[in-house]
């Protein structure tokens, strides 16, 4: 993060210093009281060691019972419409070799022109993490978006489309005697038709959400040690050694790689068959993170959340968001590719979220408490 970086995007900044005197008094009550009245609470130790004067309070914390200043109604929200806006950032990192691609089309109009089954509105974005070569990550690429919307299920089940679409990519490329079937790549895509959002994921990169300040995970990273992929690799004959698959690689599903797979349509422990979330937006939907795993390996979904939205707020442009966040990567050492798309649903920057006075007296909750160590840790 950029030296004098503030942190106060997700949260209320509490102005003034830090109170190092504690006192006997109930902790629940003083720390609500020393909100409202724009100091840091006594009690919460973890504020103590934060770096500077100014401290954080999450705002979800309130939410429920007095609101927050710019939040719509349910009937409001629920008339939102979004507008795609995007920007990325790709750095080839300490490695030799750059095997990262990526795809951002804000308008699907105007990119599928004429092409049948393309819808007339909606985004659609994705992020490639390729090994063993550049063959498979350019080949998805380049074939995924029109398999989606050539696919006999599309639009009628766009996850069977998408799905499908995955499977065929895998396919169509071990076709492809031009090209290195044993290479590989990861594909994390997001198509947005309106409102409705589709995540799909095979391998370890990661879409985050950022929902006011809080980071929503919409992926699951597939490695090999996590627990249902080891047991599904295991079931069909795979071993998981020292949290590679066979002992070769470090991810649990992936397109191409054929040198590790059987026969088309037979069961393999590696797996191209995506892991979808579908998602409706609301206004508190406010830019959607999307990441090699060369970012998530040094950074939490939280932080990288709480980065980008200060980002945001200086400059509501994407662009410049995305490369921020490839640069605090670097400062941290990762030691990867570094591929990041950030997509924003408004033409506005995210608000500053403020608490209005209140009586209410409340604790901060276990969210409120994960959320200041996302504030810590990309202080850290």
């Amino acid at each position: 993060m950029a030296a004098g970086a503030d942190l106060s995007c997700p949260f209320t900044v509490l102005e003034s210093g830090c109170n190092r005197e504690d006192t006997a008094e109930d902790e629940n009550l003083e720390n609500v009281r020393q909100l409202a009245n724009g100091k840091p609470p006594r009690h919460l130790s973890v504020m103590r060691h934060s770096v500077g004067s100014a401290r954080f309070l999450a705002a979800s914390d309130f939410e429920s019972d007095v609101g927050i200043f710019g939040s719509k109604s349910p009937d409001e929200r629920s008339e939102f419409v979004p507008v795609f806006r995007s920007g990325s950032c790709a750095e080839r990192g300490p490695k030799q070799y750059m095997e990262d691609e990526h795809i951002c089309i804000d308008n699907l109009a105007e990119h599928c022109g004429t092409m049948v089954g393309c819808p007339h509105s909606g985004a659609f974005y994705g992020v490639f993490d390729g090994h063993g070569g550049t063959d498979a990550a350019l080949f998805v690429r380049d074939n995924i978006l029109r398999f989606i919307v050539e696919d006999l299920h599309f639009p009628a089940s766009v996850e069977n489309a998408i799905k499908s679409a995955f499977l065929k990519a895998d396919y169509e490329f071990a076709d492809a005697s031009s090209l290195d079937i044993s290479s590989g790549t990861t594909a994390l895509t997001a198509l947005i038709f309106g409102r409705t959002m589709f995540v799909a994921n095979a391998g370890d990169c990661r879409a985050v959400l950022g929902k006011r300040g809080r980071a929503i995970e919409l992926s699951k990273d597939h490695k090999p040690n996590c627990t249902s992929e080891r047991l599904r690799i295991e079931k069909l004959g795979g071993v998981v050694y020292d949290g590679y698959l066979n002992g070769q690689l470090s991810v649990a599903r992936a397109l191409g790689d054929w040198h590790m797979k059987g026969p088309k349509g037979s069961a393999c422990p590696l797996s191209a068959e995506p892991e979808l979330q579908e998602t409706d937006l609301t206004e508190d939907d406010e830019f959607l993170i999307m990441g090699c795993d060369g970012l998530w390996d040094v950074m939490s979904s939280q932080c990288a959340v709480t980065i980008a939205r200060k980002e945001l707020m200086l400059h509501n442009d994407p662009e410049r968001c995305s490369r921020e966040l490839v640069r605090e990567a670097l400062k941290r050492n990762s030691c990867d590719n570094l591929t990041v798309i950030i997509v924003c649903f408004s033409e506005d920057p995210p608000p500053r979220i403020e608490i209005p006075p209140s009586r209410v007296r409340r604790s901060i909750s276990a969210e409120g408490l994960n959320l200041l160590k996302g504030a810590l840790d990309c202080n850290a």
